[in-house]
């Protein structure tokens, strides 16, 4: 039986995510109290694809390879102006996610046994989670404040390869884009 922590990660679960440092400030207390991912340190960040490789299967030679197809795409703006919700899920939502999405469709195009979220869900849509499984009057407070601090905007310049130590989130390598 593989270790999990009491959010349900798993020791040497991997991820691929975009950091969006410009929303901590507005989101980090939200995310702490909220957030599993925020307890288990993971930034305030977008999601190209989880899961990604175990971690016993990311090599040198793997790392390459993301490089060279992430280093293909180039870095953007992303604006994150208003919010968004999934059943028990608050959000933040870029105003355009198509770069997100074409970062998540190479990565998924070059590892395709490894669809978005277990490939539970027909559309992966970009967002910047904020809180899971609360009551709704706790999302309206929680939106409420957030709008305030909207837009927050950042450059997209680089994608980390995070992995589950049985404990937190570590990052293992960052990927420039071009």
């Amino acid at each position: 039986m593989e270790d999990k922590d009491a959010q349900g990660f798993q020791a040497g679960q991997s991820g691929l995510i975009v950091r969006i440092p410009e929303a901590e400030p507005a989101v980090r207390a939200w995310r702490d109290r909220l957030g599993p991912s925020s307890r288990a340190g993971v930034p305030a960040h977008v999601t190209v694809l989880y899961p990604f490789l175990d971690a016993s299967r990311i090599d040198q030679g793997v790392c390459a390879a993301v490089s060279e197809l992430l280093g293909r795409h180039q870095s953007f703006e992303a604006r994150f102006d208003h919010c968004g919700r999934f059943p028990g899920v608050l959000y933040l939502a870029p105003e355009t996610d198509t770069h997100f999405r074409w970062l998540t469709e190479a990565i998924v195009e070059r590892w395709p046994e490894n669809p978005p979220f277990g490939g539970q869900f027909d559309d992966v849509i970009p967002h910047l989670t904020i809180a899971q499984g609360q009551d709704e009057f706790v999302v309206e407070e929680i939106e409420a404040d957030l709008v305030t601090n909207l837009p927050i905007v950042t450059q997209v310049s680089s994608v980390d390869l995070l992995i589950h130590d049985g404990t937190l989130w570590r990052r293992r390598a960052s990927f420039a884009l071009s």
